[in-house]
């Protein structure tokens, strides 16, 4: 085992090594690096354990989203329109997709009809917004982000969010079957050239739409901004994958008798479980993707929790306080914990854990817009203060107390003393005055 980390860690310093060059081979290096950590992401097993809980999640919201769904598209007289899309999602399960869809579907007949009554659907729609927020959770656990959103926005965002996705998905999926049965297209798919284009805008579609559906969970969903390059990056490679790994799950059911042997009458569910598993597993490994792109200097570091030094986090304390201060005193932007991150290049994770030990200790406070202010006035904050709050995070050891030995406590009392007489009686705000 001493073998296989020692050549691992050989061959991660000379995969992720600075760049030298702007050569063929050297982009080539930094290109593989993306596959790479992906690979080591999914045998690490932490998205595996993500996506298993996630398909638990989805078992109890399948039928209320697509009842709910069903219930905002009735208004429009297109809520049938959903019925294609849930075949598609089934799609790789062959010739059991049409059953599932059809099982799926009067599932949510019943349930649009009244028949759970008003405590059942109320818990139903609880279930919708809990998946959502588990969903949530996976995607920031992915991008390293510790601070969800608030409740109220939370609760306000996934209702909009599940209101206004039907309406978007029946108006195209709508439009383009107005589309392709209007006459003046029949007319024109007649032609060889545009016929055959037409066969190909027809195969892509499908594709098209699970990846733009994936995109705008990777742009929408992380509590941080997103850009649109990585969300789009991440959006087409999922789909891609979801597209290859259906053909070949497809194949694998089509081909696999023992399966049903097995399980006889449950092996469609089994299937159905295992398909699932897949979607959310593909679904986090491009999120990863658009993480990486957006982030490539945690390429090397991948899901392993960030670690500071003491130094690191002295200085992250005080690089908070600093930066919180001088816009309060000066009457710029307030920084929000993601503003921080990326202010200061570091994973959101530690920022937050930071910002908690600050905030714990009065020294700063978080608005409902979720950004932070300082806890009291900033010319009575004393920088040792900050100092003390930093070096003391972290510290699982109960009372505090530490046994060690007399010339142990004796140096360490020295150091003490030397770095709170240098810092004396300076104040954040003297502090923040005297470096502008």
């Amino acid at each position: 085992m001493l073998y296989w980390e020692r050549a691992r860690d050989w061959f991660e310093r000379a995969l992720f090594a600075p760049r030298r060059s702007s050569s063929p081979r050297e982009r080539a290096r930094r290109l593989a690096q993306y596959p790479y950590a992906l690979l080591r992401d999914l045998l690490g097993g932490q998205l595996n354990i993500h996506a298993m809980g996630l398909v638990y999640a989805t078992l109890l919201a399948l039928v209320p989203l697509v009842a709910f769904s069903f219930a905002v598209l009735k208004g429009f007289g297109a809520h049938r329109e959903l019925e294609p899309l849930i075949y598609e999602f089934f799609r790789p399960m062959g010739d059991a997709a049409s059953e599932l869809t059809q099982k799926v579907m009067d599932f949510a007949d019943h349930v649009r009809g009244g028949i759970v009554g008003s405590v059942g659907l109320a818990f139903l729609i609880w279930t919708l917004i809990g998946t959502l927020k588990k969903v949530e959770d996976s995607v920031n656990f992915v991008w390293h982000v510790e601070q969800p959103r608030s409740f109220v926005r939370r609760i306000a965002e996934y209702v909009a969010l599940l209101v206004v996705a039907p309406i978007l998905i029946g108006t195209l999926l709508g439009t383009a079957h107005i589309t392709s049965a209007s006459s003046s297209v029949r007319a024109l798919s007649q032609l060889p050239l545009l016929g055959q284009l037409g066969e190909l805008l027809l195969a892509l579609a499908p594709l098209a739409l699970v990846s733009a559906i994936f995109t705008l969970v990777y742009a929408l969903i992380p509590n941080t901004r997103v850009r649109l390059v990585p969300a789009l990056v991440g959006g087409i490679t999922a789909g891609i994958l979801w597209a290859a790994i259906g053909r070949v799950f497809t194949a694998f059911v089509l081909l696999s008798t023992r399966l049903a042997i097995v399980y006889a009458g449950f092996a469609i569910f089994i299937a159905a479980l295992i398909w699932i598993y897949f979607g959310w597993l593909i679904l986090l490994v491009g999120a990863q993707l658009s993480f990486y792109v957006q982030n490539p200097s945690y390429l090397r570091i991948g899901l392993r929790e960030p670690r500071l030094s003491n130094s690191e986090t002295e200085q992250l304390a005080l690089s908070i306080m600093y930066l919180v201060a001088r816009s309060h005193l000066r009457g710029g932007m307030r920084w929000s914990i993601n503003a921080l991150a990326a202010e200061l290049a570091l994973p959101g994770v530690a920022v937050t854990r930071s910002a908690d030990a600050l905030e714990a200790a009065g020294l700063l406070v978080s608005t409902g817009e979720e950004t932070l202010l300082p806890g009291r006035d900033a010319g009575y904050i004393p920088l040792q203060e900050i100092l003390a709050v930093a070096r003391a995070s972290g510290s699982v050891h109960g009372d505090g107390r530490h046994a060690a030995p007399p010339a142990v406590s004796q140096l360490y009392g020295e150091f003490e003393g030397a770095w709170r007489e240098r810092l004396g009686a300076r104040s954040l705000e003297a502090w923040v005055i005297g470096t502008s």
